[in-house]
């Protein structure tokens, strides 16, 4: 089993979910006693989310490639950045390590082209969303062409985050902003819907909607577990 290093606290509560999918995973494949040998470094999210205010970029990928080269001296073999918005910085962070970034835009784009879509709706941060590096890794990577919600609808889903899902406050009223949000997106033509922030899975789940959903958080771990066991499996009584 290789060890997973976990880049968290952004926020806790998605990093929370992170480490208890991972070592769901890992137990489903190897049962026994078996949990993940996983390290993390739990960021102070309120200084980062001010440097993503500032749209610090700069910034910020000096401070997680000060984390990930900490993890990589603990003796991580890969690096998970539990947050999509911060991926607008991963290529930097991954030139200056030596272990592998498992890039959750790549996971996506994978797994979406593996059920044959080509066009998909993107809910998560408004960096996310109005940033074009998500889209664009999406479509030069995988051909894949990404749908966003309206402006007002933007602003909606980043007060959800902001001042609800980011604290642990999940309300059906919110849930019921995002399946009407991903409707409009599914009439537009999307084939799937991306819940590109690890704080969405929290609110919406597959069994919420009819809608295909990519649940970042939930690939993303998948990924990992790929990566530290491989071909391990088989499970011990």
């Amino acid at each position: 089993m290789k060890t997973i290093g976990l880049l968290g606290g952004l926020t806790w509560e998605s990093s929370a979910e992170y480490y208890r999918l991972i070592n769901e995973m890992v137990f489903e494949r190897l049962g026994g006693r078996h949990s993940a040998e996983m390290i993390m470094a739990s960021l102070d999210f309120d200084p980062v989310n001010e440097l993503m205010k500032e749209q610090n970029w700069d910034g910020l990928a000096e401070i997680l490639t000060e984390k990930a080269l900490a993890l990589q001296a603990c003796g991580a073999e890969c690096l998970l950045i539990a947050c999509n918005t911060l991926h607008n910085v991963a290529d930097r962070v991954a030139e200056r390590i030596d272990i592998e970034l498992i890039n959750v835009i790549d996971v996506i784009g994978a797994e979406i082209r593996g059920k044959n879509m080509k066009c998909a709706g993107l809910v998560g941060s408004t960096y996310t969303m109005k940033m074009d590096f998500y889209r664009k890794r999406l479509k030069e990577k995988f051909d894949i062409q990404t749908l966003i919600p309206e402006e007002r609808d933007m602003e909606l889903i980043m007060e959800i985050i902001e001042n609800e899902l980011g604290k642990g406050e999940i309300k059906d009223s919110s849930r019921h902003q995002f399946l009407r949000v991903m409707g409009q997106m599914a009439e537009a033509g999307a084939e799937g819907i991306i819940l590109g922030c690890t704080e969405i899975p929290l609110l919406v789940k597959q069994p919420d909607t009819e809608f295909q959903l990519f649940d970042s958080t939930f690939l993303h771990s998948a990924a990992a577990v790929e990566f530290s066991l491989g071909s391990e499996g088989g499970k011990e009584r």
